[in-house]
């Protein structure tokens, strides 16, 4: 539950982000648009801080060296500030050029611009809040970051409208607020890591090499594996636009949905990588097995009930539309998109498994197959030609992972336990 509370808190508190912004107008909100789609791209390879960082320090804490435990964590932190660094150099020097890139008009690209500055000089603090996740994560502590999580999005929402509307700044105002908020995080965990003795310092730079190397050869694999689901719903959206607005239209609304109903699964795969690397660390095979068989039987449940939710929901869903033709097209891939949750539920909390294995050439194979598969039934088969059509490619894929994690599941084990 703490899991699902730390996920939901930033949508849904960025939704109130934007709704400060759009009263500024459409050129601040077309600039918004922007800087989130180039942050977005800038910070999701960086993600295997959290994910990579979980089940190492879980399966440490599991063989019972808590010093492993504090060094795999130092070493994150010291990873999270140096890959910041260079982040904000490359986003402060080259700002102008990526929006450009994005084809902002000559309007947008100014306050974009103006915005992206500011908000690349957060970049160490966002990247060490990510790490801070993973090390608490790792400690079966879920509630602090749930917390932290909570205080920096209040004191965000606070800071928005004072700073655009009573001070003036505008867009600018709204990346200073956010900016803040991501140092007073960064600040928080920093405290609590260290009040809570969970961290050692590295003594330099060279007895760290081999601890990065570690984290940057996983976190290229898990890099690798968001790119591929990058790439399937990419051609998704890219086939669903020129099947018409109404299509596009539909599909943003059917996705915003699903990843919603997935945040859930994602909230239990959290918990399948500390759970399941705490037992790695134990080296107890029987554990892990009956771990990830109460996991699953949770996938299980949840994706049946979704699939109830979204069945409920879709007469919902084609009046939210706001167009006939729209809500038509979203009621019918919402059915598609329902029917996926018994599938897509457990393959999200197997993720969580093969986290906590550390199986991460399994977990790319999966979601390198899946994506392949994907792609093939929308560009090479009718499937392509509907907007349903391109979620039943979408649950194939589904499946496709799927199939992959039952046949390596038993192997992967073994491994884990031996290494």
């Amino acid at each position: 539950m703490p899991a699902l509370g730390a996920l939901a808190i930033d949508p849904l508190l960025t939704l109130v982000d934007t709704a400060f912004v759009t009263r500024l107008g459409v050129t601040e909100l077309a600039a918004l648009g922007v800087d989130t789609a180039i942050l977005g791209f800038a910070f999701f390879g960086f993600n295997f801080l959290a994910i990579v960082t979980t089940p190492l320090v879980a399966k440490a804490l599991g063989a019972g060296d808590s010093e492993a435990a504090r060094r795999w964590v130092g070493d994150a932190l010291l990873l999270a500030v140096v890959l910041g660094v260079l982040v904000t150099v490359v986003l402060v020097f080259a700002a102008g050029a990526l929006v450009g890139l994005m084809g902002a008009s000559a309007a947008v690209a100014g306050p974009a611009t103006s915005y992206l500055l500011i908000r690349a000089f957060a970049t160490p603090a966002v990247l060490v809040v990510t790490a801070g996740h993973g090390a608490f994560r790792g400690y079966h502590d879920l509630r602090t970051p749930l917390l932290i999580a909570a205080v920096v999005n209040g004191v965000n929402l606070v800071l928005d409208p004072l700073l655009i509307f009573g001070m003036g700044l505008g867009l600018e105002g709204a990346a200073l607020a956010t900016a803040g908020a991501q140092w007073l995080g960064a600040g928080l965990f920093l405290r609590q890591l260290t009040r809570k003795s969970m961290a050692s310092r590295p003594r330099d730079i060279a007895s760290s090499i081999p601890t990065l190397l570690t984290m940057g050869r996983n976190g290229t694999l898990v890099t690798l594996r968001t790119a591929f689901l990058l790439v399937a719903f990419t051609v998704a959206a890219s086939t669903a636009t020129r099947l018409g607005a109404e299509s596009i239209a539909a599909h943003q609304i059917v996705v915003q949905f699903w990843l919603l109903a997935s945040m859930i699964a994602d909230a239990y795969a959290i918990a399948g990588q500390v759970l399941v690397g705490e037992s790695v660390g134990r080296s107890d095979p029987q554990r892990i097995h009956k771990v990830v068989a109460r996991l699953v039987s949770w996938g299980l449940v949840t994706g049946a009930v979704l699939l109830g939710v979204f069945l409920a929901v879709r007469p919902w869903i084609e009046s939210f539309a706001g167009n006939g033709d729209v809500g038509s097209l979203a009621a019918e891939a919402a059915l598609v998109a329902g029917v996926m949750q018994p599938v897509a539920a457990p393959l999200f909390v197997a993720d969580g498994v093969f986290l906590g294995l550390i199986a991460l050439g399994a977990l790319v194979t999966s979601t390198g197959l899946g994506s392949l598969t994907a792609v093939t039934l929308i560009v090479w088969t009718p499937l392509g030609d509907s907007l349903a059509g391109i979620w039943w490619a979408l649950t194939a894929m589904m499946v496709a992972r799927s199939i992959v994690f039952v046949l390596a599941y038993r192997r992967s084990v073994v491994t884990a336990v031996r290494s």
